[in-house]
């Protein structure tokens, strides 16, 4: 298995976005279906963004990426948009052509919107298409079409966006193997530069899982949700498309930044209601409440619901669990580095287990997943965490 190293970038910035036009019935994301979401919030996520841009944890931070998720952040007009990252460029420090992504939805990108958004620096897109097929578009209370997602690329392409990221999911009510190789061809057909591949999982507080406890959703199997993913991903193979991650794949030089950082356990700063902070091995986590959020942004605080100092050990753990999810895998020199643990003696004859049952290997002083531990990832890293 061939491996191409990755470089760790800088800090992230992460920015919560908790509005989108309507809540699909897999989300249990934190947001808001809104189809016009108040200017207020984002004045208050510039409040934060001031407040919290002179800290001492903060103040010397230079970021490599930025990223606006949800939600849906482009149910905000264009010129709002930009005006935030407008902003948060003047207060923080970024590397000269850090990454600066924006999630979106098909049915929410006009030229104007996408002309406001390439204007204020944005450079990569991330479309949340899931499927090219209106059945199964509709199977996920999705408020976009087939027509609505080529049209949403073609669009982002005319604007001059050349970093174009599509999500994509598999193992979806009714679905088979067929149904996903035929949006699989339709996305690569669009030539992006990037396409995350998700397995749909059932979450509690999603509409779905209220039908699945009720015995109302009939999904693949599990043999054949393993035949999604495999055909999947030697279809991306043959196109171009490098495997980096469990679920992610790029063309060469276009692996999603920010999302790297984290995988490597590197530090990133949220904003926003729910938005999670790690630096320096402190987490942090944001009130969800928008109203007490905007209150206290407002008076100066910092709106942390909650604050954990990580001891090394636990840091180390995450490390190599996080790490695991991208091929190249964790570096065992790196960890005793930073961390002053010696992975193999940590997990003695738990990591000698999953080596005999041909699950992990440890090749050229890094330690990574087989092709069958990429199958059987939860289990694995149950195993070590």
């Amino acid at each position: 298995m061939e491996m191409n190293r990755t470089s760790k970038p800088g800090p992230g910035l992460y920015i919560h976005i908790p509005f989108c036009l309507s809540r699909c019935w897999y989300c249990s994301f934190l947001s808001t279906p809104c189809a016009s979401p108040p200017e207020s919030y984002i004045r208050s996520l510039i409040k934060q963004a001031e407040n919290i841009a002179g800290h001492p944890l903060i103040k010397d931070l230079q970021f490599g990426s930025m990223f606006i998720g949800g939600g849906t952040p482009t149910v905000y007009p264009g010129k709002t948009l930009a005006g935030l990252i407008t902003s948060c460029r003047k207060l923080f420090t970024f590397d000269r052509g850090a990454e600066i992504s924006v999630e979106a939805n098909p049915n929410t990108l006009s030229g104007a919107k996408l002309d406001a958004l390439l204007g204020a620096g944005v450079n990569r897109l991330s479309i949340g298409v899931q499927s090219f097929s209106d059945k199964f578009l509709r199977k996920l209370g999705r408020s976009h079409s087939r027509k609505e997602a080529f049209n949403a690329l073609a669009s982002a392409r005319r604007a001059g966006f050349e970093n174009i990221s599509l999500d994509l999911m598999y193992g979806l009510p009714g679905q088979g193997t067929t149904d996903l190789v035929e949006t699989i061809g339709d996305a690569v057909s669009l030539a992006p530069t990037h396409i995350s591949l998700y397995e749909l999982t059932i979450e509690q507080g999603s509409s779905f899982a209220q039908s699945h406890d009720k015995g109302q959703l009939i999904l693949p199997g599990e043999d054949e949700v393993l035949t999604m993913a495999r055909e999947s991903c030697e279809i991306l193979a043959e196109k171009g498309y490098r495997r980096y991650e469990i679920s992610n794949y790029a063309l060469p030089g276009r692996e999603c930044i920010h999302n790297v950082n984290c995988w490597k356990n590197g530090s990133y700063l949220g904003l926003g209601v729910g938005a999670v902070s790690y630096i320096s091995g402190l987490r942090i986590k944001n009130i969800e409440d928008q109203e007490t959020f905007a209150q206290m942004v407002a008076d100066g605080s910092h709106p942390f619901a909650e604050a954990e100092c990580l001891p090394p050990e636990v840091r180390f753990r995450e490390t190599v669990i996080m790490g695991l999810r991208m091929l190249e895998g964790v570096s065992l020199v790196d960890l005793e580095n930073d961390f002053g643990i010696n992975a193999e003696r940590y997990y003695g004859s738990v990591l000698d287990k999953l080596i005999v049952d041909q699950l992990v290997l440890l090749s050229e002083g890094f330690l990574r997943l087989t092709p069958k531990g990429l199958e059987l990832a939860n289990y694995v890293m149950a195993e070590l965490v």
